[in-house]
């Protein structure tokens, strides 16, 4: 079981494979493995112990930062999350990411964003699309209105922490521009990502 795993300068933690998209881009589908990582879906999930743990055993000096994230939707696991966090920066000043879909207060259906102060530096949340019918069309959320809520979710986070939507580069100009729109309209910065095939 792959619980903590490097990409670039980073140390990602996998820490549940439950989520509540079905992209028709996710590579869970055909891939047993991310950039060479082998193991990320769990046949359980870890402990939050087990997941300390694991973070705690690295040197955390060699990346620059560290990012939640799962082979699923981590917010699942948001109150471990944040509880993990804060045990972190009681012994190093890495900076602490959140990679969600932004679908957390739907899967508790209570507003979960107060969790994330003193505990999370970013949430970075997919946004994908630049509405309603192309996001469900797209990600195939359980939610009927998760593309509603993820905006709402960002609004709220920005309360406690740094908030940034992504989309991916292979979205038409005027598309981008559009969520550059509503990125700001919830507070939020726009990172475009590039498009890994």
């Amino acid at each position: 079981m792959t619980i903590t795993y490097e990409l670039g300068k980073s140390l990602y933690v996998n820490i549940t494979n439950r989520c509540s998209n079905a992209c028709t881009f996710c590579v869970r589908k055909d891939e047993p493995t991310i950039n060479g990582v082998d193991d990320l879906w769990l046949e359980i999930e870890p402990t939050q112990e087990e997941i300390q743990a694991d973070i705690l055993r690295r040197d955390l000096d060699q990346y620059d930062e560290l990012v939640f994230c799962g082979y699923g939707e981590p917010t699942y696991r948001l109150d471990e999350i944040c509880a993990i966090a804060k045990e972190v920066k009681k012994v190093h000043s890495i900076p602490i990411r959140l990679n969600t879909n932004g679908h957390g207060n739907l899967i508790y259906k209570k507003d979960m964003t107060p969790l994330l102060k003193d505990a999370i530096d970013v949430v970075s949340i997919s946004l994908n699309a630049k509405n309603k019918k192309e996001y469900d069309e797209l990600c195939r959320p359980v939610f009927e209105d998760a593309y509603e809520e993820l905006l709402e979710f960002a609004r709220l986070a920005g309360r406690y922490t740094k908030v940034v939507l992504t989309i991916v580069d292979i979205l038409p100009i005027e598309d981008q521009e559009a969520c550059r729109r509503i990125s700001q309209s919830v507070g939020a910065e726009l990172r475009i990502r590039s498009y890994i095939d």
